[in-house]
C-alpha cells in the first residue's frame, strides 16, 4: 500500500483546505473566550438537592443569561456568568426563587479581564513548553528529523482543532486548555508508535527506498492506531451526549483533535519526515 507517500501531497492539500479558512477566522474573528478568559461575575446559591443543573441553566436562559456556566456540588450551585450589576444579580436570584424554593444566596464576586489575560498567556505559554519538551524527547529518542516532524503534526492538530472552534464560534474556557494538551499528548503517543517502527525497520533493511519502508510502517501501524482511536471516541462520544452542558466543548475539542490526532500521524507526520529525510 503505497497510497501514504505516493498521495502525500493529496492529503497536504485536504489539511490545507481546512486549517487555511480556520486561520483566517482567527484573524477575523477570534476565539469566542468564556469568562474564564474574558472575566465575569460568579454568584453561589444554595437550593434542593433534587434541583438540577440543567433546570438552572434553562431559568436563566429565560432571562437572557445564555452563556451561563452552572455547576452542582451537593446543594449548593456556581453560577459563572457575564459581568452583572446589582440590579442583574436581583433579577437572576428573583428568577431563581420564582421557579424553585429554598434558595439562598451566599457569596457573589467578580473575576476581572486581567485574570483572564493572565489565564491565556499560560496556556499558550503551556502548549509551547510542551511542543519543545516533545521535541526534546523525540530528537533525544530518534533523531531531529523525527522531532521536526512530530513538531509539524502537532501544530497542524492544534490548529486544526482552534480554526474549527473559531469558525464556528463555539466557547472556550480552561477546560478547551486540559482538552488541547491532552490531544497533543494523545496525538504525539500515536505518531511515535509509527515512528518507532519506522526506526526498527531503518535498523533491519537500511538499502531499502525510503518510501516503500514508510508506507511498510505505517500499513504494519495502521490496526493499532485506528482500534486506539476507536476505543476512544466510543467513551467521548457517550460523554458528548449525555454528559451535559458543562463539559460539551471540552469533550468536542478532544473527539475533534483525537480524529484529526490520528490522521495527522498517519498522513501528515511520517510522509513530512519523508520528505524531510529526502533533503537531508
Amino acid at each position: 500500500m503505497d497510497i501514504f507517500i505516493k498521495r502525500r501531497k493529496v492529503f497536504y492539500i485536504i489539511s490545507l483546505l481546512i486549517i487555511i479558512p480556520g486561520l483566517v477566522s482567527l484573524v477575523m474573528n477570534g476565539l469566542n473566550l468564556g469568562i474564564d478568559f474574558t472575566g465575569g461575575s460568579i454568584i453561589q446559591v444554595q437550593m434542593d438537592s433534587s434541583v438540577q443543573s440543567a433546570q438552572v441553566r434553562s431559568t436563566l436562559k429565560e432571562i437572557g443569561m445564555e452563556r451561563a456556566d452552572v455547576s452542582k456540588s451537593g446543594n449548593q450551585f456556581l453560577i459563572r456568568t457575564t459581568e452583572l450589576d446589582q440590579e442583574q444579580t436581583r433579577q437572576l436570584l428573583d428568577a431563581l426563587e420564582s421557579k424553585f424554593k429554598n434558595v439562598e444566596f451566599l457569596s457573589a464576586e467578580s473575576v476581572g479581564a486581567a485574570i483572564g489575560k493572565e489565564l491565556t498567556n499560560k496556556a499558550i505559554l503551556a502548549v509551547i513548553i510542551a511542543a519543545f519538551a516533545m521535541l526534546i524527547y523525540i530528537t533525544i529518542r530518534f533523531e531531529w528529523t523525527f522531532g521536526v516532524a512530530a513538531i509539524v503534526s502537532e501544530i497542524h492538530d492544534v490548529l486544526f482543532v482552534l480554526g474549527l472552534f473559531s469558525l464556528f464560534q463555539w466557547e472556550i474556557n480552561t477546560s478547551f486548555i486540559a482538552a488541547i494538551l491532552t490531544v497533543v499528548g494523545y496525538s504525539i503517543n500515536d505518531t511515535i508508535v509509527i515512528f518507532d517502527r519506522i526506526r526498527e525497520n531503518l535498523r533491519m533493511k537500511r538499502k531499502e527506498d525510503y518510501a516503500n519502508l514508510v508506507n511498510r510502517s505505517i500499513t504494519q501501524s495502521l490496526n493499532r492506531s485506528i482500534n486506539t482511536v476507536l476505543t476512544s471516541l466510543f467513551a467521548l462520544v457517550a460523554l458528548l451526549v449525555f454528559g451535559g452542558g458543562n463539559i460539551r466543548y471540552f469533550i468536542l475539542a478532544m473527539v475533534i483533535g483525537f480524529v484529526i490526532g490520528c490522521y495527522s500521524s498517519i498522513f501528515v507526520a511520517s510522509p513530512v519526515w519523508y520528505d524531510i529525510k529526502n533533503r537531508a
